[in-house]
């Protein structure tokens, strides 16, 4: 049997070629029989549609992947899945690269490749620690998402509140200002505390 293996993390991978109906077609027209995809990030071990491929594989089957972030993103990940796939008599067809075995040229390429691939990962976390680091040092900065609701705004719904001496419930608040029950209730919670403490 051929199976294919497809998968997305972000949705501006729909942008880039990596969309789950490109990479599903890309699987097809190699051969692919039957398809599985996820859309959870290549660090994370626990993908349930990869686990239900990974406990169908048999002797003789062989598994395609369009790339090889789509497999794994890091050396000892990859390289652990790859080689306990080759010693269970399955192939591994990477088509960015090509079919894995338990040659000694093939174990090389595949080790070169995901070193290569765990790199550019830790070249995307350092980019992204210095970016932080940057926005730190300016003025206003706040880690985080910011602010949907301005602090005065904040003030005058909680202030019409009835458990605050206004006239109005939770449920008219939310539909005057249009900010949730739930976050009105989290906000006056907030505030409740930091006045007990």
């Amino acid at each position: 049997m051929i199976y294919g293996y497809a998968r997305v993390s972000t949705k501006g991978q729909a942008k880039d070629g990596n969309s789950l109906e490109t990479q599903i077609e890309v699987l097809k027209n190699n051969g692919a029989e039957q398809i599985y995809s996820d859309s959870f990030t290549g660090t994370k071990t626990d993908r349930p549609e990869f686990n239900k491929l990974l406990s169908k594989l048999k002797t003789g089957d062989t598994l395609i992947v369009t790339k090889l972030d789509r497999f794994a993103r890091s050396m000892t990940q990859g390289s652990e899945l790859v080689n306990e796939l080759v010693s269970k008599g399955i192939r591994v067809n990477i088509l960015n690269i090509g079919v894995m075995d338990n040659t000694p040229s093939s174990k090389l390429i595949r080790n070169i490749f995901f070193s290569f691939a765990e790199f550019e990962r830790d070249m995307i976390i350092e980019r992204t620690q210095e970016g932080k680091a940057i926005a730190k040092t300016k003025e206003g900065y706040k880690e985080g998402r910011p602010k949907k609701y301005t602090d005065k705004q904040l003030d005058n719904a909680l202030s019409m509140l009835t458990i605050n001496g206004g006239e109005k419930s939770y449920t008219e608040v939310s539909e005057i200002f249009g900010i949730s029950k739930s976050t009105l209730i989290r906000e006056n919670n907030k505030r409740k505390h930091i006045e007990e403490v």
